[in-house]
């Protein structure tokens, strides 16, 4: 176990000592009754979720408890979070989703190997371990807890299989204190052979076993249908191609689709792949229902920075309710450097002067404004979605004009870089696409 790992569960266990012993026996305050329970059952048509003794389809995202009104009114009934040894309580984001009638599947963290986590250091696992069941002791009794996720991406680039040990300790403590919500892991899950039989033997314990694909969710019955695991699945990422998954241009730079081109990933995945499966998938969780860098400060998120409206949430109100929001996102319809698309693989001169040109429009004849930014290209190489820095913006390089136009100055560094464009409804919503590009 690294240290600053060590020292940061250590600390974290010291603060749950105390505050946490009563758990198992109160209501946590600020809840009205107590848990609702839930359970995963089988019949002849398939596996459902069952809450409250009635059947409950999973239609949520994923958000650490951002823009939460905004899914409830869109149709969305559930989010799942993501939680580290040091995240702040997580009781107040549970009142909030009781308060709009949204459930939480509620991440319980563990130890990850690149992070520096041995799982052959019994007393590191005892005490993870331990601070686990101090979080579930906490939160338990809330009635707006649907289920447990035992860590996230556990498998992604492990060695130690004795992870997958750990993680059904944890879920067979789980149903020994709490035997009302079901338990699962998130697994970015490869699929390969050893994979499948580490969680065949290893994790017996768990009710339901969930994935995080993007591209190749549309692979997802097939792998269910080789894997054999006797278990329902659950969705608990998926969105847009990933950045591992796109075309490149010649030097590396993933090429980032357009927000309307995700929008489409989105709705036509939840069609085709969830919703399409409903005996054998229980739901899934839509990634990521707010805004994070992640090689681009637009890749994942569903929003924007300032908050805008993307037209991925549009999309997930339409395939959550089968009705579109009041007012709609702008479509991008196009996007050009040096009249040149983003696939042309773009290299420009140093100090010379590029025209720029925006593709949009409005579903509902809104005018549209539009604003550009200019970056320096990301050099991150982090996985699992480790936190990322965003690269500064270089100002004083574009002029704007009207109607999608602009001038590009090409930065007089030769090096790589992205130039964004975000269209604007006056309505909070946007539109957004972006072009790496090269200078000689």
């Amino acid at each position: 176990m690294g240290a600053a790992f060590k020292i940061v569960l250590t600390a974290a266990l010291m603060a749950f000592g105390t505050s946490c012993r009563s758990a198992e026996h109160d209501v946590p305050p600020g809840t009205s009754g107590g848990a609702v329970p839930v359970e995963v059952v089988r019949d002849e048509e398939g596996w459902t979720l069952l809450r409250g003794g009635q059947p409950y389809v999973i239609k949520g995202a994923g958000t650490n408890g951002s823009n939460l009104a905004k899914l409830a009114a869109g149709g969305g009934n559930s989010f799942r979070n993501w939680r580290d040894f040091d995240s702040p309580d997580g009781m107040p984001v549970l009142d909030e989703a009781l308060e709009l009638g949204l459930t939480v599947a509620m991440c319980l963290p563990i130890g990850r190997e690149r992070h520096g986590f041995d799982y052959d250091d019994p007393e590191a696992v005892r005490r993870q371990f331990e601070f686990v069941r101090q979080e579930v002791l906490r939160y338990k009794d809330h009635p707006a807890l649907l289920l447990w996720i035992i860590g996230n991406e556990p498998d992604l680039n492990y060695s130690n299989p004795k992870v997958f040990d750990a993680i059904n300790e944890i879920s067979k403590m789980i149903h020994e204190v709490d035997g009302r919500h079901p338990t699962t892991t998130a697994l970015s899950f490869s699929f390969k052979p050893e994979l499948v039989d580490h969680v065949k033997k290893r994790m017996p314990d768990l009710d339901m076993i969930s994935v995080q694909k993007y591209a190749d969710i549309v692979n997802l019955p097939r792998y269910i249908d080789q894997a054999g695991i006797d278990l329902p699945y659950l969705v608990t990422e998926y969105g847009p191609v990933g950045h591992w998954e796109v075309e490149k241009t010649a030097w590396g730079a993933p090429i980032e689709p357009t927000s309307s081109e995700k929008a489409a990933h989105y709705r036509k995945n939840f069609e085709a792949v969830i919703e399409a499966n409903p005996d054998r998938i229980l739901g899934s969780y839509a990634f990521l229902w707010g805004q994070k860098q992640e090689r681009t400060p637009t890749w994942y998120g569903m929003f924007l920075e300032d908050g805008s409206v993307t037209e991925a949430v549009d999309a997930m109100h339409f395939a959550w309710s089968g009705a579109w929001p009041d007012n709609r996102s702008p479509r991008m319809e196009g996007f050009y450097l040096d009249a040149r698309p983003v696939e042309a693989g773009i290299e420009l001169e140093p100090g010379e002067r590029y025209p720029a040109r925006a593709v949009a429009s409005d579903p509902d004849g809104d005018p549209l404004t539009y604003r550009w930014a200019l970056r320096r290209e990301s050099d991150a190489t982090q996985v699992g979605g480790d936190r990322e820095e965003i690269p500064e913006k270089i100002p004083g390089l574009i002029e704007a004009a009207d109607d999608g136009h602009a001038v590009l100055s090409a930065p007089e560094q030769a090096g790589d870089y992205r130039l964004f464009v975000y269209v604007y409804d006056g309505n909070g919503h946007a539109g957004h696409a972006n072009i790496p590009f090269r200078v000689r």
